[in-house]
């Protein structure tokens, strides 16, 4: 029981940190520079609990080692076509969701094939990179970007292999309604 608190207590802690919006262009903050974007994911909820969440879900699916660096990469081109001017249609709202779907799918400890879960984490990746890559298009803040990325689906990733069943999925729950509540305010 010690060893769960010792390691959710930090995660809710920087859950409960970040806000909704600052990560977004609207918010009006954006330090550059591979600080900057390794800072990025870290102040957005909406990232922040999406990166975690594919971690926590990949280490509760069997045959899941692709999900994180499926999700890294696909962060990655996400972030190019960002950067090359592509914008999605729709994207906040489909971040939103995708915090949702992911939690959602700890919260009912969803299994699902192989295949599906890389197609559906790299689509979910891409979105998030776009968004990012529209925000910080300079190389160093996207390797920083990309350095915390990993560092949060891994710790998400460590999370879901040591929190109780009950835990996790009570935080899937959590982040599912959250990606709900940031869908509606949009």
């Amino acid at each position: 029981m010690k060893r769960t608190v010792k390691i959710l207590v930090p995660a809710l802690t920087l859950v409960l940190a970040s806000t909704a919006a600052v990560a977004h262009p609207q918010a009006g903050f954006h330090a550059h520079g591979f600080l900057g974007g390794v800072a990025h994911p870290f102040t957005g909820i909406d990232h922040l609990l999406a990166m975690l969440a594919v971690g926590v879900w990949s280490a509760r699916q069997s045959n899941a080692q692709w999900l994180p660096p499926t999700f890294i990469g696909m962060v990655m081109a996400g972030m190019l076509a960002g950067a090359l001017g592509m914008a999605i249609p729709g994207l906040e709202l489909g971040i939103a969701l995708t915090v949702a779907a992911l939690g959602a799918l700890i919260a009912f400890a969803a299994r699902l094939p192989a295949a599906a879960s890389v197609a559906m984490v790299g689509a979910f990746a891409f979105l998030h990179g776009n968004a990012h890559g529209l925000e910080l298009p300079a190389v160093s803040s996207a390797l920083g970007l990309l350095v915390a990325s990993a560092m949060l689906v891994y710790g998400g990733r460590q999370l879901g292999r040591v929190g109780p069943a009950l835990a996790v999925k009570f935080s899937g729950a959590g982040i599912a309604a959250t990606g709900m509540v940031l869908a509606a305010a949009l």
